[in-house]
């Protein structure tokens, strides 16, 4: 059963800076495309309706990234500890919310922020921006 674990999560000031962590087991990188995705409080929705924020390729060669994140944030993974990274900087209020990191078998060499393509989630962890 593939699994991914988000830690990370806390709560940080505007202007901070915070790193996400999605450890993934029984599976390897190299085959799956990676997407981290969030739901804002109050907006409740399917996982397929998530925000996307931003992904990687199985390759590791290819990232994409929300307009309201670029710039700011960063994936990137370390496929000797089967994780992948968002590192966060710059945080804004508006990115408080819970962020899931999400697993896709089928894109081969591509990703996507949709969460339609993704068949595997994990449980999310808090991001809280306030002073």
């Amino acid at each position: 059963q593939l699994q991914l674990v988000e830690s990370g999560g806390g709560l940080v000031q505007p202007g901070g800076s915070l790193r996400l962590s999605c450890a993934v087991s029984e599976f390897t990188l190299s085959d799956y495309a990676i997407g981290w995705f969030r739901q804002a409080p109050g907006k409740e929705r399917a996982g397929q309706e998530r925000e996307g924020v931003s992904c990687i390729t199985d390759t590791g060669r290819g990232t994409s990234y929300a307009d309201s994140v670029k710039g700011r944030f960063t994936i990137s993974t370390n496929n000797a500890k089967n994780t992948v990274y968002l590192q966060m900087n710059g945080v804004k209020p508006e990115d408080t919310a819970v962020y899931y990191c999400a697993a896709a078998g089928t894109l081969f060499g591509r990703c996507v922020l949709d969460g339609l393509r993704y068949g595997y989630w994990g449980q999310g962890t808090q991001v809280t921006v306030s002073s």
